[in-house]
């Protein structure tokens, strides 16, 4: 059986989901584009998230993308200027809550990004330079904790106001703009 893959930009706003049962009306993938049936998420970016989601037909290559022998890479624009003192705690590891119970990530990479990545606006205005700067660093992870990525800024004192995974593996973002959706023979991931 051939399956199908996809690469998307999810954008702010949306679920990484086809269905939703609850009575408020949601954002789904499913509105970005006319997907074969079976076609599923690999992995999640919550409803505040933007960037790089693989869709696939395919459970097995699922469970692959979402080992924790590929690294997911993400954007984040903090509140406040973040430093390098900052980025090294990231990079050991820091103390978050997870299921009730405290959990310590394990390493990372991480660093400091000097220029504005060139993403757009997002579908709602984070805020305005008001109430402070802001800064941007990249974050990359083999685990996915719930909300891990905020978590871990929080921990540090620097609040995520805005997410956008830009790598899967060897899969990049690259210039692929809000909503739109590619799809492709394979995935390609190497570990």
């Amino acid at each position: 059986m051939a399956h199908s893959h996809f690469i998307i930009h999810k954008p702010y706003g949306y679920l990484s989901q086809f269905i939703y049962e609850l009575k408020r009306k949601k954002k789904l993938l499913g509105e970005l584009h006319d997907f074969p049936k079976g076609t599923m998420a690999i992995g999640r970016l919550d409803e505040d998230s933007e960037g790089l989601l693989l869709l696939t037909t395919d459970g097995m290559m699922s469970e692959i993308i979402r080992s924790k022998k590929v690294d997911k890479e993400y954007y984040v624009q903090v509140d406040g200027i973040i430093h390098q003192e900052a980025i090294e705690q990231l990079q050991k590891g820091v103390e978050i809550g997870f299921n009730g119970t405290k959990y310590i990530t394990k390493r990372c990479k991480a660093f400091l990004i000097n220029e504005i990545p060139a993403f757009g606006t997002r579908g709602k205005k984070i805020r305005d330079e008001r109430h402070g700067p802001t800064s941007w660093a990249s974050i990359t992870v083999n685990e996915g904790k719930f909300r891990q990525v905020r978590k871990m800024t929080a921990a540090v004192g620097f609040p995520t106001l805005r997410l956008v995974r830009v790598r899967i593996g060897n899969v990049h973002l690259n210039d692929l703009q809000a909503g739109e959706v590619l799809e492709v023979e394979d995935f390609q991931i190497t570990e």
